[in-house]
């Protein structure tokens, strides 16, 4: 299976948010997913999240599970993850599946 966008963002959701324990992607965290050639054919993959707060305490972990999720795709040679905050998240960035598990209408 070829590297794409659609790939790298179905991989992150095996990412959970502790806290709300929603996978990242539904919750609307990814904003960026670069995809650029790399080095002995393999693909340099940058990702640009966010976090639901700027002081979110799971963000460390979130970046770190992102990471080693990505690094497992067979084909990725670098992972670049940059945490931005502009534009903020907000729950309209979430997907319906995440209103409805948080019971958010």
């Amino acid at each position: 299976m070829a590297l794409s966008e659609d790939h790298v963002r179905e991989e992150l959701k095996k990412v959970i948010d502790p806290e709300l324990f929603v996978n990242i992607v539904d919750l609307g965290l990814i904003y960026v997913v670069d995809i650029q050639p790399g080095e002995e054919g393999k693909e340099n993959v940058h990702v640009e999240m966010t976090m639901t707060s700027p002081m979110c305490p799971a963000g460390p972990q979130l970046v770190a599970n992102s990471r080693q999720v990505i690094e497992a795709i067979e084909g990725v040679g670098t992972v670049d993850i940059k945490v931005v905050m502009d534009p903020p998240w907000t729950p309209e960035k979430m997907t319906e599946d995440a209103r409805d598990q948080l019971g958010i209408f």
